[in-house]
């Protein structure tokens, strides 16, 4: 029993990657290195292009620089490590410190998931009460909804970490995944994990369905108003405003229910097709969120436009 209490806490654990795709790491950090490349180039576009234009100092594009944050610091929370286990096979990682990126992968993903609840409700204000537009959002207001956001992630995923750090690792310390995802972690404990599982899809589940449940409020409210309006012109501009938050929800929540629903209920899945998916929904948001607004949002591409090809943008004028 002494020996027991004084290893109490294995040391590290070992981050297998895919299993499976042993002999393709190499090849798999390719596609890894560019979308976390892209990830950080875009998202940097959006903040400089915002910041720089004084006409985008609105609600909508503050609430877009906030999410442009988190995606950058969601992907650099996990592709470093993925990356230095395909190409380095650095597979080793920390005990203290893969809690730690497990509790900042999951705050960020509550974050983005916040965020996207505030952009809907932007748009909410924006079309169905435009004339308190600018009393209701105000920059204050945007703030106190960031930090409300970020509040909630932090107080929910703190006891994530802490009820894990209770239980006891003897043996088992080989994690079947590329990141320290927090059931990959818990399932290797040496004692009994209900508390820590039941927790897990609660909060999972809350902050899905509360979210979810909102984003859905604010758009059949969105819908109603739109389909009110007379003008054809009118009704296809107000919808075009919502175009890039529909394109990054859908982005966003699709791979994460799957994900979601495999680790728990899809017992037929393939491991590798499971840690594939988990992947790319931390990786594949963050990059296709700035290409979305670039491309949908005609403020922030001409902008794009005049700062990469100043002389195009002074010929057209």
């Amino acid at each position: 029993m002494a020996d027991n209490a004084t290893h109490h806490y294995i040391s590290s654990f070992f981050l297998v990657g895919i299993p499976g795709l042993q002999d393709f790491h190499c090849w798999i950090g390719i596609p890894i290195c560019l979308l976390f490349a892209l990830t950080l180039v875009g998202n940097s576009v959006i903040i400089i292009t915002i910041k720089l234009e004084p006409s985008l100092h609105q609600p909508m594009y503050f609430f877009l620089c906030m999410l442009a944050v988190n995606d950058m610091a969601l992907a650099s929370s996990t592709a470093p490590k993925m990356l230095g286990i395909f190409w380095l096979e650095d597979h080793r990682f920390d005990f203290s410190i893969c809690l730690a990126q497990m509790y900042f992968i999951h705050t960020f993903c509550i974050i983005e998931s916040a965020l996207l609840v505030s952009m809907a409700f932007d748009r909410y204000v924006a079309i169905c009460i435009p004339l308190r537009y600018t009393t209701i959002l105000t920059t204050p207001m945007v703030i106190k909804m960031g930090l409300a956001g970020v509040t909630r992630a932090t107080l929910m995923v703190l006891p994530c970490p802490l009820l894990i750090k209770r239980l006891p690792y003897y043996t088992k310390s080989v994690i079947n995944h590329a990141y320290c995802e927090h059931m990959a972690v818990v399932k290797l404990a040496s004692a009994n994990t209900h508390i820590n599982r039941v927790y897990g899809i609660s909060v999972a589940l809350s902050v899905m369905v509360l979210d979810l449940g909102l984003i859905a409020t604010s758009y059949i409210k969105i819908l109603q108003a739109v389909f009110r309006l007379s003008s054809q012109n009118a009704r296809s501009k107000a919808l075009g405003t919502c175009a890039a938050h529909v394109c990054t929800i859908l982005v966003s929540y699709t791979p994460a229910l799957f994900s979601f629903l495999t680790h728990r209920i899809g017992k037929k899945v393939p491991p590798s097709v499971h840690i594939i998916f988990a992947s790319l929904y931390l990786l594949v948001p963050p990059t296709v969120n700035p290409l979305v607004y670039g491309v949908k949002t005609k403020q922030i591409r001409d902008r794009v436009v005049g700062l990469f090809f100043p002389n195009k943008n002074i010929s057209e004028n």
